[in-house]
């Protein structure tokens, strides 16, 4: 994926896919830190331990119509390649936290790309959904 929006949105998308009715996207960008934080909180149906520590497995996904599952590896390798990395909290039954850090000046670091248009994007095509964004600049 090119951009931070893009990844955003698929993270987005399979929270809908657990049932998520709630879904908050914070970006924190730290200048001081010179960190960028994704981080984006839903309130699906949540996975068990395993599937959790699998979720990074590009040859793992709970959807029965693929064989592989890109998102979230996807998302961990450009953390990764720009200093940062990848974390996955969830509780069945609770929801799911991603939590996405990347160097903010790093060079590998991917643009934001166009944040506007991706919640726009979820908003008219999932109405029934909460999203909330914030963004956050520290000095």
């Amino acid at each position: 994926m090119e951009d931070v929006s893009l990844h955003i949105l698929d993270i987005a998308e399979n929270a809908l896919r657990a049932g998520a009715k709630n879904v908050i996207i914070r970006l924190a960008q730290r200048k001081r830190e010179d960190r960028l934080v994704l981080e984006v909180t839903d309130d699906g149906e949540g996975m068990s331990e395993e599937t959790m520590e699998r979720s990074v497995d590009p040859f793992f996904t709970t959807k029965q119509d693929k064989r592989v599952g890109l998102g979230l590896p996807l998302l961990a390798q450009a953390a990764e390649e720009a200093g940062g990395k990848l974390v996955v909290q969830s509780t069945p039954g609770k929801g799911t936290k991603v939590i996405a850090t990347f160097g903010l000046s790093h060079i590998d670091r991917k643009p934001l790309g166009n944040i506007e248009e991706t919640l726009q994007c979820l908003k008219a095509t999932h109405p029934e959904v909460c999203f909330s964004f914030e963004s956050v600049e520290t000095d």
